[in-house]
């Protein structure tokens, strides 16, 4: 889930997510532009997720996502994270991305992801 597609939003619950989000980010004054991608992940574990699209500040994202998380008791994905290593993986894309899951706003478990064919995956995926 490179690039503006770190997070995602448990499927099916995407409109209200965004419509709460996009309320948050403009009362508060917060750059922040936010949308549903076309793009699905399925998990064993925790669902199927709709992929975000988003442009503004990282740390206003990853807030607005943990926030409507926690608001609306709906499960979300905050990826973007990456094991420290191997530079040569990193380079030529080789390097795998790692998310944490919420629910209801608590950390409820992880997700690695890997690309395959152009599209991410879920490859391994652990409860806490």
């Amino acid at each position: 889930m490179a690039s503006s597609n770190n997070f995602a939003i448990e499927k099916g619950k995407g409109e209200a997510a965004i419509n709460w989000i996009n309320g948050f980010t403009a009362k508060n004054k917060k750059p922040l532009k936010i949308s549903i991608s076309e793009s699905s992940l399925n998990t064993l574990n925790f669902g199927n997720f709709n992929l975000i699209g988003w442009e503004g500040d990282w740390p206003v994202a990853r807030n607005a996502i943990r926030k409507v998380s926690s608001k609306l008791n709906i499960k979300v994905i905050e990826s973007g994270y990456h094991k420290k290593g191997n530079i040569l993986e990193s380079l030529f894309g080789m390097s795998k991305e790692y998310g944490k899951v919420y629910r209801g706003g608590k950390f409820i478990g992880t997700v690695m992801f890997a690309k395959k064919s152009g599209t991410w995956v879920a490859e391994k995926e652990k409860r806490i």
